[in-house]
């Protein structure tokens, strides 16, 4: 994955556990909409709106906000995490192998992209 040394993904500070700690908090929020395929998983390791339609009008400003500060929290993980492990460069491939992780974790009937196309699990 990251070359001779393999990045230490379960590392803790106390930056790292913040940032879960708060993306643990807004996960049973984003459920429902991950289950009704508004949002789905990229393979880059962020989150996007899927299907706007699937989403009322009066929660679309609450969706596209709650995506917008996951996906922040998403950056903020794998910077802390490239940071703990001393090699900040690893950040973009520490983020690829959340991508996967995440997809890999995500429940039957969400939705998630490869290859620039969505595909449901």
């Amino acid at each position: 994955m990251l070359g001779h040394a393999e990045a230490n993904l379960e590392v803790n500070t106390p930056a790292i556990t913040s940032i879960k700690q708060r993306m643990q908090s807004r996960h049973a929020e984003l459920v429902e909409y991950y289950n009704s395929g508004a949002i789905g998983l990229t393979q880059d390791g962020m989150i996007t709106v899927r299907d706007a339609s699937a989403v009322s009008l009066a929660k679309r400003q609450q969706v596209n906000s709650l995506v917008s500060v996951e996906n922040q929290d998403r950056s903020a993980l794998y910077r802390e995490i490239a940071r703990a492990n001393n090699h900040p460069e690893w950040e973009s491939k520490i983020q690829s192998t959340f991508g996967q992780r995440w997809i890999d974790l995500a429940r039957k009937g969400w939705w998630y992209q490869t290859g620039g196309r969505w595909m449901q699990k």
